[in-house]
């Protein structure tokens, strides 16, 4: 399930799944900072995973479509199984940004990643809840797709190969040899497929809203001085 990107994606806030070719995922990420909507547009793929380790890299880069910064990501998981209806996956992100998301700061970034991460967290339990009750066993995707670019006549079919896995398996593995979500080429000279994920639009992330206790918490010291030595010159003046 975390290496199925199609199916978890949309448990992302501010993330939109478009497209994917073979093993490369495509989308946006859309953010909200004051006035403006910065949309980052990128693409992300597995750099290592380890089914019997259930351990897996993620490696992702962004760019600003409105030229104001770029980003990039190493995502690593790793996921224990706790007891055969719940698993522990450890998120940890090597985070490269420039522009005005930067202008944020380490710490309050860092505030706002674990607040999304939660976030995530619980889309993706919920969706876990819904689908063991609708007894959701066959592993559809939440979008349909669309081929694109139709194939030409001497190019040989395409399938898709999907599988559900338990939660505590970080992905199944068809018979084929591919990992799940995979789109396979059959014959010689053939490369992958782009398709399109016909997934719900997202809507953009609140980074202020996301990100006002943090700043509050890392202010009020300053704000306490400040009162403090109003007080005292105040005082002082008498």
């Amino acid at each position: 399930m975390i290496t199925d990107v199609e199916r978890i994606a949309p448990c992302l806030p501010g993330a939109q799944l478009q497209e994917v070719e073979g093993e490369i995922y495509r989308g946006i990420v859309k953010i909200k900072l004051g006035s403006i909507t910065p949309k980052f547009s990128g693409q992300a793929e597995f750099v290592e995973r380890d089914d019997e380790k259930h351990h897996a890299v993620l490696k992702a880069d962004g760019r600003d479509t409105g030229g104001r910064g770029n980003a990039s990501a190493k995502i690593t998981a790793d996921a224990e199984s706790l007891s055969p209806t719940s698993t522990r996956v450890v998120v940890s992100t090597e985070l490269h940004i420039t522009g005005k998301v930067a202008q944020f700061g380490r710490g309050i970034i860092g505030d706002v990643s674990k607040k999304l991460m939660a976030q995530f967290a619980n889309n993706l339990n919920t969706m876990l809840d819904e689908q063991q009750v609708g007894g959701d066993a066959s592993g559809d995707r939440a979008g349909a797709t669309e081929p694109l670019p139709a194939p030409e006549p001497d190019e040989a079919s395409t399938t898709n190969a999907t599988s559900a896995a338990p939660a505590a398996d970080m992905t199944s593995t068809p018979s084929n040899g591919q990992p799940s979500g995979a789109t396979t080429t059959s014959g010689a000279g053939a490369g992958p497929t782009v398709r399109r994920v016909d997934s719900p639009a997202s809507e953009p992330v609140d980074l202020a809203g996301v990100a006002g206790p943090a700043v509050l918490k890392r202010l009020a010291p300053v704000v306490l001085a400040l009162v403090a030595a109003v007080f005292f010159l105040r005082r002082r003046g008498r």
